[in-house]
């Protein structure tokens, strides 16, 4: 692509001075940031990174070696100005050839521009597991489930794009002693009209009250753990209940998901699991790694001094399997099925522990493709509440976007009349609820505020929205196709030199975002695309 094309060339004259493989040379060349259409350069050498110095050497000055190489190197058929900043080279490329190998690079690539860049080369590309989502079977899909399924979901369209086999893997929380006190609960306090009527919400209702019920009363508690038996056991009065929770449960979760835009290739859950960690305890016996504590419960020493000053609980008192467990259970039999290179789990950060453990465990069994796994875990999202007070679930939120949007839209005196303004309300809805999510780290908490992403203005998914649906409608009324011809002498004012440079930058982005799964890079990107360089003072309208 055209950004490689002009770090090739600036690598190849730096090469023969430094007289060092232009290859080594290429990752210290990076294109310069663009603030607030600011005339710059378009690449920056970061001469500390190639500067060679022996360990007896003392530290070289690096501005007089940045002074000392700027002197040099002569401009060219490319680079037109050099100049030196702090600790850099800086190279101008010439503008008509800029705005004519970048338009033509983006014309030819489409979509996939960016994606194609030399950035990537070297990069390994294998088959790849994302666990996200993940909501608790027989619970209305809560809130908190957002952030895993729209990160994961991310996670997955950047592998995918970028040359992975991607499967996307939804592992049900359906099973645990919370179907245990579920079971006794119905059996308590459950009516089956109510359950065909609208089967979640009175099976979280039936939660409730049988959470609040156990707190008073410990035979309830002990018939939880009885039921749990039952269903690891097989019972299949207790299996039939557990199956009909869980498919009412599936049915409303794959509606929402429709509605998020978001797809899985498989949907699992711990019960595929409830006879396998047995085979992983067997497993572990056999490597004398599992032994049993004071209180009766099956441990895994993870002290570096065997002295169980740390350790992960796989197994109860009582024998039953906990989450580790089964979540053990489940990684060797995914590495069996898929044989992945990497597993990726997404999951709020209070998990943090638990894939320490878990991956600890794996490596002590001797599965060295544990180091494959990853946890990309992620903050909280505080004060999200609708009109009628605190959000517990999804749709309401959702629901809260659309209705939001359909007013501001009715408000607005610049909005068009449309086929269907509830469907575009639902998108730029979502679509401003993902954009607030992803400016900042994942693992930050964060401050929700609807006022503020809703804005028609400013840094929101609203306003990016609205930047697309205007480029559209000015590439439908051009009636522009493919590029058959170019005169860049068009492109030379600045701020179309500026947003030349903003392109220049997407690879760089892309694998910014590729490296360490922050999705910030690529919508921060965005927003400094919109805001500095299209639509700069002007009310964009649908």
């Amino acid at each position: 692509m055209a950004a490689c094309q002009f770090r090739r060339a600036i690598a190849a004259q730096v090469s023969r001075v430094l007289d060092r493989p232009e290859d080594q040379l290429i990752k210290s060349i990076s294109a310069v940031p663009v603030y607030k259409k600011q005339p710059s350069a378009d690449f920056q050498l970061f001469v500390s990174s190639v500067i060679e110095r022996g360990q007896d050497y003392p530290r070289p000055d690096t501005q007089a070696e940045t002074q000392k190489l700027a002197d040099k190197l002569r401009p060219d058929a490319v680079v037109s100005e050099i100049s030196t900043g702090a600790g850099t080279v800086n190279f101008k490329i010439n503008r008509e050839l800029l705005a004519k190998e970048v338009v033509q690079q983006v014309s030819n690539d489409g979509p996939e521009y960016g994606f194609k860049s030399e950035l990537f080369s070297g990069l390994a590309k294998g088959k790849t597991l994302v666990e996200f989502s993940s909501p608790n079977v027989a619970k209305r899909f809560h809130v908190g489930h957002l952030r895993s399924t729209i990160i994961g979901n991310f996670i997955a369209n950047l592998k995918e794009a970028l040359g992975h086999q991607v499967t996307r893997l939804n592992y049900l929380g359906d099973w645990g002693m919370q179907f245990g006190l579920l079971g006794v609960g119905f059996q308590c306090f459950g009516h089956e009209e109510k359950l065909r009527a609208n089967p979640l919400q009175h099976l979280f209702q039936v939660y409730v009250q049988v959470n609040k019920a156990s707190d008073e009363d410990e035979n309830i508690q002990k018939a939880a753990h009885e039921f749990m038996r039952k269903l690891e056991a097989g019972d299949m009065e207790a299996l039939g209940i557990w199956q009909r929770f869980r498919d009412f449960s599936i049915e409303e979760y794959i509606r929402i998901y429709e509605r998020l835009g978001v797809h899985f290739d498989e949907f699992s859950g711990e019960s595929f699991y409830r006879e396998k960690f047995q085979d992983v305890l067997k497993l572990l016996k056999d490597n004398g790694l599992l032994q049993t504590s004071v209180k009766g419960t099956g441990v895994v020493d993870l002290s570096e001094k065997g002295d169980l000053s740390s350790i992960a609980t796989l197994v109860r008192s009582d024998g039953t399997s906990l989450y580790i467990t089964r979540d053990l259970a489940a990684a060797i039999d995914r590495k069996t099925k898929y044989d992945f290179d990497t597993m990726i789990y997404v999951t709020d950060k209070s998990q943090e522990t638990h894939f320490r453990h878990l991956f600890h465990v794996l490596q002590l069994m001797g599965f060295d493709w544990a180091e494959g796994c990853q946890h990309v875990p992620f903050g909280l999202v505080k004060g999200m509440k609708t009109r009628k007070g605190d959000v517990v679930f999804l749709e309401d939120v959702l629901d809260e976007a659309r209705s939001r949007m359909l007013h501001n839209m009715s408000a607005a005196k610049t909005t068009k009349e449309l086929e269907d303004p509830d469907d575009t309300a639902e998108k730029v809805g979502l679509a401003a609820l993902i954009v607030q999510d992803f400016k900042g780290p994942l693992l930050s908490d964060y401050q929700f505020n609807w006022d503020q992403a809703l804005q028609n203005r400013g840094d929101t998914g609203v306003f990016l929205q609205y930047s697309h649906s205007r480029l559209c409608s000015l590439d439908q009324m051009s009636g522009s196709g493919v590029l058959k011809s170019l005169n860049p002498a068009c492109l030379l004012e600045p701020q179309a030199i500026c947003i030349l440079q903003h392109l220049l930058r997407y690879d760089e982005v892309i694998k910014k975002s590729s490296e360490d799964l922050q999705p910030k890079h690529i919508v921060n990107y965005l927003l400094v695309l919109r805001q500095d360089c299209i639509f700069s003072g002007q009310r964009v309208q649908f």
